[in-house]
């Protein structure tokens, strides 16, 4: 790595949020490790952070197999790369109902969503808080806030995602080491394509606050830079966060499921 410049590693850094977080690192002088199940977008992107001075590792990884954290830590070791700010952004999500999901999908994205971010922190935090010196963002979601019929294990991750990252942040008070929950609401990715949820009312309304990854982004990193402990990016989608904490259950059901529910 560079002299005298940190080292940030990105989960999910194909392409989208992740890809943008990257360029925002370096573009602030860091260093990167990339890590992803594609390692072509990867190596472009590697390529493309030479002009910030950046030098950057290439892993290539599928998260959601079992396991695949800790070897990604262990790979680490065995490179002496010593991370100094650890982006967990990989996600993966899925539309429709629960009991008609594929099991498969399920089980990858809860070892992507939950497992391999809590193994990831939990392998490289506490040399952190040794060095009394770190920074860590788990990137969440708006769709946290409230329970999601139609996208409903996506939205249970992320809840789980905030409530472990809002408890961590509050633990680490004083170590020199804080850490930072992203909550974009949608986004313009490739993940609605995957996740098939591009024709939801999620993005079509005229009250949607859509962003671009790279505002996203842009966001994110002033507020890991920062410190702080939750940025929701955007109003609208600070309204709709608060909305679903204190509305009804018995309103902000149906009104959630009106809005993840994509056309057929």
């Amino acid at each position: 790595m560079t002299a005298n410049r940190p080292l940030a590693l990105v989960t999910g850094a194909s392409s989208g949020i992740g890809a943008d977080l990257a360029r925002e690192l370096a573009r602030n002088g860091h260093d990167l490790v990339l890590v992803a199940r594609r390692a072509d977008p990867m190596r472009a992107l590697a390529e493309e952070l030479k002009q910030f001075g950046a030098t950057s590792t290439v892993i290539s990884s599928d998260l959601s197999k079992p396991g695949a954290a800790s070897a990604l830590a262990g790979e680490l070791q065995s490179r002496g790369l010593v991370v100094d700010a650890l982006i967990n952004n990989a996600g993966l999500g899925a539309g429709g109902r629960f009991h008609e999901s594929d099991p498969v999908r399920v089980s990858e994205m809860l070892e992507v969503n939950v497992v391999a971010l809590t193994e990831l922190t939990r392998a490289l935090l506490p040399g952190m808080v040794q060095r009394a010196r770190g920074r860590v963002m788990f990137v969440a979601s708006t769709a946290g806030f409230q329970p999601g019929p139609s996208m409903a294990l996506y939205c249970a991750s992320k809840a789980f995602v905030l409530s472990l990252g809002e408890a961590i942040a509050y633990e680490l008070r004083g170590t020199g080491v804080t850490l930072t929950v992203l909550c974009p609401g949608p986004t313009h990715t490739e993940f609605t394509d995957v996740a098939k949820t591009g024709s939801s009312a999620l993005f079509d309304s005229p009250v949607a606050s859509v962003m671009t990854s790279a505002e996203v982004a842009r966001q994110g990193y002033k507020a890991l830079a920062a410190g702080k402990r939750v940025h929701i990016c955007g109003f609208i989608n600070k309204m709709v966060a608060a909305s679903g904490r204190f509305s009804p259950r018995a309103i902000s059901l149906p009104v959630t499921e009106a809005i993840l529910k994509a056309e057929a």
